[in-house]
């Protein structure tokens, strides 16, 4: 089996855009969380929070021709893309054009504002806002496909749209890709753009905070006094590839991939089961050949919702007993396809610094959760050469991901 590693990151999120901004906030404690004025119009919407990214716009050299296809979820995968594969010094290379670099990306869905003009057709038979772009942007593959053209890539395209493991499925099924041979380079990872429809999904389900007055202080993952979830949006790429060619070029190398596991509960749509959780994370272990003390610390999925904390919170103990774990959730909301990538290139850069965040708002832990080491507060120092991702979404989907030092 062919060794992967990750040589290239970047990502756009509600607290930065590179890891100097993220990093200052999370040591600060400033999360990304707002109210959301624009979603006033929405009656019966019982949350008005949200995490939106507040800085980014189409680059200058990018023409009105390149962009056409896109959406806003397109576009931010495409660009953070882009600083990927510069990070990794294969912007412009001609090896990932001929084939040898493939695509495995996903989102929950595309873009909104298509969608409605979709939606507008079917409920007022108008179709004039519709154009040769629409479905375009409105595709589920929209990241993965535009991503592809943009840069010219031939290789494998993996579309995942997983709602909230997106993101880590793209990262796992690129690492698969590799490792058994079929290509040498992967673009890895998810996106997603922020929408109110979005909150009124979890909302219906009652599973989302309506701490309005108050949005510095919502969610609060992991904690007792927790109302549930907050949509964000953002946008992560990992490039991967084949450990050999990397060394063969000189790239940096951020870390090795180890492990992935993936399954789904074959149960319930909308109730997470600890017990396929739990075996997400033992094939993970397993097909890395380490040891449970060797996990230093678990970036969590940490949504805030009741069901959801409890599952994980108790897998994760069971498999691996009283490790550190926080949830990067807690600063930048529930960003859906993208959680997955944001949250593996943040443990990726806290696992090489020997520093890693607490959970925002994490006061008092619900002693319904799992004996865990929960980091609160300003976070804490820890060496460790190994960290696992874990993302869990609708479908009862479930993913963990490992990590180990170059």
């Amino acid at each position: 089996m062919r060794r992967v590693v990750v040589t290239g990151v970047a990502g756009f999120s509600p607290i930065g855009n590179d890891w100097e901004t993220i990093e200052k906030n999370l040591r600060e404690g400033k999360t990304g969380i707002q109210y959301m004025k624009d979603w006033e119009c929405y009656e019966e919407l019982n949350t008005r929070l949200g995490a939106p990214v507040s800085d980014f716009e189409k680059p200058s050299h990018y023409s009105r021709k390149q962009v056409r296809s896109m959406g806003r979820v397109a576009l931010m995968a495409t660009v953070a893309t882009e600083r990927a594969l510069a990070d990794a010094g294969l912007l412009g290379n001609a090896e990932i054009t001929d084939g040898r670099m493939g695509i495995s990306y996903g989102s929950s869905t595309g873009s909104p504002d298509a969608i409605a003009d979709f939606g507008n057709m079917r409920l007022n038979h108008y179709s004039g806002n519709l154009n040769a772009n629409s479905y375009l942007k409105m595709m589920s593959h929209t990241a993965a496909v535009n991503i592809g053209v943009f840069f010219s890539l031939k290789g494998r395209l993996i579309p995942t749209s997983s709602a909230c493991t997106s993101g880590s499925q793209g990262i796992g099924y690129a690492y698969e890709a590799i490792k058994y041979g079929h290509q040498d380079l992967m673009v890895a990872g998810g996106a997603e753009e922020l929408c109110g429809t979005e909150a009124a999904v979890f909302d219906t389900l009652y599973a989302t905070s309506t701490k309005n007055e108050t949005p510095e202080l919502s969610p609060r993952p992991y904690d007792k006094e927790r109302d549930g979830l907050v949509i964000g949006e953002g946008a992560g790429t990992l490039i991967l590839e084949e450990r050999e060619h990397a060394l063969n070029r000189g790239a940096t190398i951020y870390a090795e991939i180890v492990g992935f596991g993936t399954n789904s509960d074959g149960s319930h749509i909308t109730q997470p089961q600890p017990e396929t959780m739990y075996k997400a994370m033992k094939i993970a272990l397993t097909q890395s050949g380490l040891q449970a003390s060797d996990i230093g610390y678990v970036s969590g999925h940490g949504t805030a919702t009741d069901r959801g904390d409890i599952a994980e919170t108790q897998a994760t103990e069971r498999l691996l007993g009283k490790v550190p774990i926080s949830t990067f959730k807690s600063y930048t909301g529930h960003t859906l396809g993208a959680c997955g990538a944001l949250e593996s290139i943040v443990a990726i850069k806290m696992m090489n610094q020997g520093w890693f965040h607490g959970t925002a708002n994490l006061e008092n832990i619900d002693p319904e959760c799992g004996d865990l080491d929960y980091l609160m507060g300003e976070g804490r120092e820890i060496e460790t050469d190994v960290v696992m991702s874990n993302n869990f979404a609708f479908g009862g989907i479930n993913t963990s991901l490992i990590f180990r030092k170059p």
